[in-house]
């Protein structure tokens, strides 16, 4: 067996449901598209808090762009809790800057530079896209900890839950797609 033949350890381009358990309240209920694996630690995207009072047209002021007639109507994420005045934007593999896109699988990309904003406002750019403000990281080791420890259900990531889905709808999607029904779920385990 060579190398290509093992499963990868990592979990880069899925998603990370929040148990319904989950005791931190920044990531009760999300849905995280996981960007990036590796021995170092993860980093991924919120995609399913929308930034309340935030709409996509409205950042091209802050931007100094002159948006295009038609602003592509691009959902705002709280993308997580570190760097929240930061941007990410996951998009279809029809668009690539050059060394700030990161190619996560085959159908998501990630781009963390205000150009592809700039673009999309431009009425160009990707195709489908979410931008996201902020991201969720964490650090070596500490998500192997957590998806032990059952605060997160992983799932595997689709263009429809990613980029089709509403924002309100993910989580449940996501559960279902697993055979859970949400409405079975408990938050608080009983005693004996």
């Amino acid at each position: 067996m060579n190398d290509t033949d093992k499963a990868s350890p990592f979990f880069d381009g899925t998603l990370l449901v929040a148990s319904p358990g989950m005791v931190d309240p920044r990531f009760a209920g999300a849905v995280i598209f996981l960007c990036t694996h590796s021995d170092r630690g993860a980093m991924g995207l919120v995609i399913n808090k929308p930034a309340a009072g935030v709409a996509f047209e409205d950042l091209a002021e802050q931007m100094d762009v002159e948006p295009a007639p038609s602003v592509p109507e691009i959902p705002v994420m709280i993308g997580g809790p570190v760097e929240r005045s930061r941007g990410f934007v996951l998009h279809s593999p029809d668009y690539a800057l050059d060394c700030n896109t990161l190619n996560v699988n085959d159908w998501c990309s990630m781009t963390g530079h205000f150009a592809v904003l700039r673009e999309l406002m431009g009425g160009a750019g990707p195709e489908q896209a979410v931008l996201a403000l902020g991201y969720s990281n964490w650090g070596p080791g500490q998500l192997e900890s957590e998806l032990r420890d059952s605060s997160w259900l992983m799932v595997d990531a689709s263009p429809k839950l990613v980029f089709e889905t509403a924002p309100d709808d993910v989580w449940e999607k996501c559960l279902n797609t697993i055979g859970i029904d949400p409405a079975m779920l408990h938050s608080v385990a009983g005693r004996a």
